[in-house]
C-alpha cells in the first residue's frame, strides 16, 4: 500500500511534537579553582583608577533633577539692586533763540478808532494796551473760528497786535498770552457790547484770554505790503491766515511768517523782542 502524504492525514503546517521523552541529566558544576595566594591580601588598586568611594555621574544627575524637582516652579528671582545714582535731566532747549520749545504765534485784531456797539466804544489800540498796569482781558469774540483759536492759545505765546478797520490797517506791535482761556463773562450781560443771549453761565459759548504789551513798532507793516507778499509764489507769506480769512479777528501765524515779518520789522528798526 502506497504511503499517505501528510496532507492526508490532516497536517496542518504546524510542526510535530516529538514522542520520544527527553531525559535530562544533571551535571555537576565544575569544581572552582582556588587561589595560591593569602586570601587576606587584597588586590593592589591600579595606577589611574578612580577612588571606589566616587560618586557615579549618573548618581549625581539624579540628584540634580531631584534638586530641581522640590524648586517651586514660580519660584521669584532675587531682585536686583537699585542703582543709587540719580538719572539728570536733560537741559531745556529752544527752538529760535530765546522762544521756548512748543511756542505758538498769532495775530489778534482791535479797532483804535471809534465805533459804536450796543451804545458803547469799543475803541481799543496799541496805546490803550500800554497803558494797562494789569493783564487784559481780549473778549468780544463772536465767530467760531476765532474762538477757537483763541482756546488753543498757550501761556507764553506771542502775538501781533493788529489795527483794524481803520484808514491804514497795519501790524503795530506786539503782546503776550499770559493767561489761557476762560468764559467771556460779557457775553451774559445785557448791557454789554457784545451781549449773546444764547450763550449761558452755565453752558458759556465763547472765551477770553489775557495779554500783556509787550512792544509798539517805529514803523508799522501794512495790509497792503502783507498782500504784495502774499501774491508772491512760493512767498513765506502765501498762506498767512488772516490774508485768507479776511474777516476773522484771532489768526495763527506760522513760525515761518513770524520770522519773517520780524525781519521786515528789524529792517525798518524795531527789534522784536521775544
Amino acid at each position: 500500500m502506497p504511503k499517505r502524504k501528510a496532507k492526508d492525514l490532516g497536517d496542518t503546517g504546524e510542526p510535530r511534537r516529538s514522542s520520544r521523552r527527553v531525559s535530562i541529566v544533571k551535571q555537576e558544576d565544575p569544581p572552582k579553582k582556588t587561589s595560591m595566594k593569602d586570601p587576606a591580601t587584597k588586590p593592589k588598586a591600579k595606577k589611574g583608577a578612580k577612588a571606589t568611594n566616587e560618586k557615579s555621574p549618573i548618581i549625581n544627575a539624579d540628584k540634580k533633577i531631584e534638586e530641581a524637582e522640590s524648586k517651586p516652579a514660580n519660584a521669584p528671582k532675587p531682585a536686583k539692586k537699585k542703582s543709587s545714582a540719580k538719572a539728570t535731566p536733560a537741559p531745556a532747549t529752544t527752538t529760535d533763540g530765546d522762544a521756548p520749545i512748543g511756542r505758538q504765534y498769532w495775530l489778534l485784531k482791535a479797532e483804535p478808532e471809534t465805533r459804536l456797539e450796543n451804545g458803547h466804544d469799543v475803541r481799543f489800540s496799541i496805546d490803550d494796551l500800554a497803558a494797562k498796569t494789569e493783564p487784559e482781558p481780549w473778549d468780544g469774540i463772536r465767530a467760531y473760528p476765532a474762538r477757537n483759536n483763541l482756546r488753543a492759545m498757550k501761556k507764553g505765546d506771542l502775538a501781533f497786535f493788529y489795527h483794524s478797520n481803520c484808514k491804514i490797517p497795519a501790524i503795530v506791535g506786539t503782546m503776550e498770552i499770559v493767561q489761557e482761556h476762560s468764559p467771556d463773562l460779557s457775553a451774559h450781560d445785557p448791557k454789554a457790547p457784545y451781549y449773546d443771549p444764547k450763550s449761558k453761565p452755565e453752558d458759556p459759548k465763547w472765551s477770553v484770554v489775557h495779554v500783556t504789551f509787550k512792544q509798539k513798532l517805529k514803523t508799522p507793516v501794512t495790509l497792503k505790503q502783507m498782500k504784495e507778499w502774499q501774491s508772491t509764489k512760493g512767498h513765506p507769506m502765501e498762506n498767512f491766515q488772516m490774508l485768507k480769512l479776511a474777516r476773522i479777528s484771532v489768526s495763527k501765524v506760522s513760525a515761518g511768517e513770524w520770522e519773517f515779518l520780524c525781519g521786515e520789522m528789524e529792517k525798518n528798526g524795531d527789534a522784536v523782542e521775544q
